[in-house]
């Protein structure tokens, strides 16, 4: 199918484009934040690390499921463990991901 619009460059718009790997790893990434809970957890943990125990008792919800949704954000790479003892302390794996957090809000203009 021919263009009808000669003022775009073809290969501008292609090199701009990631690796399909990238885009993949983008969607991923995306679809691991598209939740509210996990969303508050990772606001949660932008201010400091914790357990379970505490991150179920601030954001007032049950520690099962702040356990599933703790699981997901580490496999997303989002989120990584340390134990100490009999307790394992979650934290931030990049700290960039507060101000991907905080761009979406100024997106959303809220």
């Amino acid at each position: 199918m021919e263009t009808k619009i000669d003022y775009i460059d073809e290969q501008t718009v292609l090199d701009y484009i990631p690796r399909n790997a990238t885009l993949h790893s983008l969607a991923e990434f995306f679809s691991a934040c598209s939740d509210a809970t996990r969303n508050k957890i990772i606001c949660a943990l932008c201010i400091s690390e914790m357990c379970v125990s505490d991150l179920s008792r601030i954001l007032g919800i049950n520690q099962t499921t702040c356990s599933h949704q703790l699981r997901l954000l580490r496999a997303a790479d989002i989120v990584t463990q340390r134990r100490d003892g009999k307790i394992i302390y979650y934290s931030l794996k990049n700290r960039k991901i507060e101000n991907v957090l905080l761009a979406g809000v100024d997106f959303l203009d809220l």
